[in-house]
């Protein structure tokens, strides 16, 4: 197995793998490279069990309720699958967004709150709120049928998220970490070929959905476009307060995007949303 791929398995999910014999900046420019689709290997587990729940569940239950746990599990399948270290990231930096102050020692009390094991109480709204918001959202695409590809589309393009917080340019909050280890490794011509690979992918899953529409399609394509502005968005607002990216950064960035992209499928596919793909 090469290094690259043991790294992304290794950082990326609780999946145990052979530690990389090497681990240097273009090693690890590589495992960023491979995120999206590691979140897809991802999605795909937790899918398998959303499918056994919908096929083992008794007639007698309502069709909600049956996707609303079938919802729940998934999202429990993967938070089991990264070992809830991308939620523990989302709770550290909302911690770290409470501390006020400018300059460079409100830089350093942020950081220094991100070190801390305990989670504060905006971190908990953070964890809580961002779940409910993939839980909900997961359980309305999969009343409508398209859970699957929603689920698919949202864990793949949220790491590729984490892969835009990589590329050059990009620095790192602290010198050592994973931040200090990913950051700038990752070449824009790279992250832009990934991308191009993920949007077509999303666009192929709307066609292969059940209802295998353009609309889906379309769909799917801006619900990935949107979890990777909200990727850029907390990326900045991380290097304004902190200086750059962490671990903790990256971690947050994957949570809030799949949630963003599943609330975007789930009130998108109600909407025609493929004119605005044909004129992008």
């Amino acid at each position: 197995m090469p290094d690259a791929l043991r790294l992304a398995l290794g950082t990326l999910t609780a999946i145990r793998v052979p530690a990389p014999r090497t681990v240097d900046r273009r090693t690890s420019g590589r495992a960023m490279l491979l995120a999206p689709f590691v979140g897809t290997l991802l999605a795909l587990l937790a899918g398998v069990v959303i499918a056994a729940v919908r096929i083992f569940a008794t007639a007698e239950r309502p069709a909600s309720t049956v996707d609303l746990l079938a919802a729940v599990l998934g999202i429990t399948v993967l938070a089991l699958l990264t070992r809830g270290l991308h939620l523990d990231g989302l709770a550290d930096l909302a911690d770290a967004t409470g501390v006020k102050g400018v300059g460079d020692a409100a830089r350093e009390r942020r950081l220094a709150v991100m070190r801390e094991p305990a989670v504060g109480a905006f971190g908990v709204a953070a964890m809580v709120l961002t779940v409910l918001l993939q839980v909900t959202a997961l359980t309305e695409c999969s009343v409508a049928h398209y859970g699957t590809v929603a689920l698919l589309t949202a864990v793949t393009s949220s790491r590729l998220a984490a892969t835009w917080a990589c590329t050059v340019g990009v620095p790192s909050a602290r010198p050592e970490g994973l931040g200090a280890l990913v950051s700038g490794s990752v070449s824009r011509r790279a992250a832009l070929a990934v991308t191009v690979v993920v949007l077509l992918g999303a666009a192929a899953l709307g066609r292969f959905d059940d209802d295998g529409t353009l609309q889906m399609s379309g769909t799917l394509v801006v619900a990935a476009l949107v979890a990777l502005a909200v990727g850029w968005f907390v990326r900045r607002r991380a290097e304004r307060l902190l200086g750059g990216v962490t671990g903790d950064v990256l971690g947050a960035i994957i949570e809030l995007a799949t949630a963003a992209a599943l609330v975007t499928t789930a009130i998108g596919a109600d909407l025609d949303l493929s004119h605005l793909v044909l004129t992008w």
